[in-house]
């Protein structure tokens, strides 16, 4: 039997680990400026459990990458937070942000679980997707505790199975339109709440932001999810359903640098993956026209955003460049 270290690593196994580095050093930063200033004893818990969860990971990875003769990514440092700086974020949404963060785990352990082969790196992932349940399920029973979870909109149970019989199902351009489905207005829920979360987590990062560029970028981002906000909030009014609150309260009037510019924009540009992402699942599963057309016509906005989002990290120095194929023109060409 063959030793799993005598085995090399996938593209994939490199991809997953890498990214699951950087994501745990910047969820270190973070978490332990939410801990120094938390306040209630049960959010200070689920902050403790988060962060003990990211510095396992990361010792393990340091330790495994050693192993593997891989060069250990930088990610974030010390330097990257200021965790005594004044209070930035309510508990209530430290919460709902890590709730958020938890599902985002949930869905790249569950990616990361599918495109591993080696056991010690299948085992890894799936320690990561306990760990990303785990806090889920801490997230949302506290919520429901305080009256602060939000749940999606009720919908009447249908009487019996139908199945579609006309055209009109799918259109919505012109002329009356179908009630929406439980699937869309599933996904026009999830993302006005996503983007409730990123407008208020850029407003608090774009009070604090050192440099002039990153703070006009983050007012862009603010202004972007505002109005994405309002588009599919008027979806779920039309339907006589409820949307999400704002986050916008949440954010207190700190003006002092608590998080470093690298990486308030490597979060920001973590959250504009999420959402094209987001936007692409819901484009996917929503026949109406109208409805999968305002989605297309989102994406490229906010693929935009993201180009100039990667452009401000490479002009600064601060984009990894994660693990490459060899160049094999330029190997035989030395």
């Amino acid at each position: 039997m063959v030793g799993q270290s005598e085995i090399r690593l996938t593209a994939a196994e490199m991809s997953t680990l890498w990214s699951q580095y950087i994501n745990d050093t910047s969820a270190i930063c973070v978490n332990r400026h939410f801990l120094e200033k938390a306040t209630d004893p049960e959010v200070r818990t689920i902050i403790e459990f988060t962060l003990t969860e990211a510095k396992i990971h990361v010792e393990f990875l340091q330790d495994f990458f050693n192993k593997e003769d891989f060069p250990i990514p930088f990610g974030f440092t010390d330097r990257d937070v200021l965790p005594e700086a004044p209070k930035l974020f309510s508990d209530t949404f430290v919460l709902m942000f890590l709730r958020q963060m938890s599902i985002l785990a949930m869905t790249a352990s569950s990616a990361a679980l599918g495109l591993t082969t080696r056991e010690d790196v299948v085992s890894f992932h799936k320690r990561v997707l306990q760990a990303a349940v785990k806090l889920q399920d801490l997230t949302r029973h506290l919520m429901l505790k305080q009256g602060t979870y939000i749940r999606p909109p009720f919908i009447s149970t249908p009487d019996k199975v139908d199945f579609v019989e006309k055209q009109q199902f799918i259109n919505g351009i012109l002329g009356k339109k179908r009630a929406l489905t439980s699937i869309e207005i599933t996904h026009l829920f999830m993302n006005v709440q996503t983007n409730a979360i990123g407008k208020a987590l850029i407003t608090g990062f774009g009070q604090i932001a050192k440099s002039e560029e990153v703070k006009q970028f983050l007012n862009r981002g603010k202004q972007i999810a505002h109005k994405h906000m309002n588009i599919f909030s008027d979806f779920l009014m039309k339907e006589d359903l409820p949307a999400p609150m704002s986050w916008d309260a949440a954010v207190m009037d700190s003006t002092a640098s608590i998080f470093s510019d690298k990486l308030m924009m490597f979060m920001t540009s973590a959250m504009i993956a999420a959402g094209v992402g987001n936007y692409g699942m819901a484009m996917a599963a929503s026949p109406r026209k109208d409805l999968a057309f305002r989605y297309a016509s989102l994406i490229p906005e906010i693929s935009l955003y993201a180009e100039d989002g990667a452009n401000i990290l490479i002009k600064n120095g601060w984009m990894e460049e994660p693990p490459q194929a060899d160049d094999k023109d330029q190997l035989m060409n030395r």
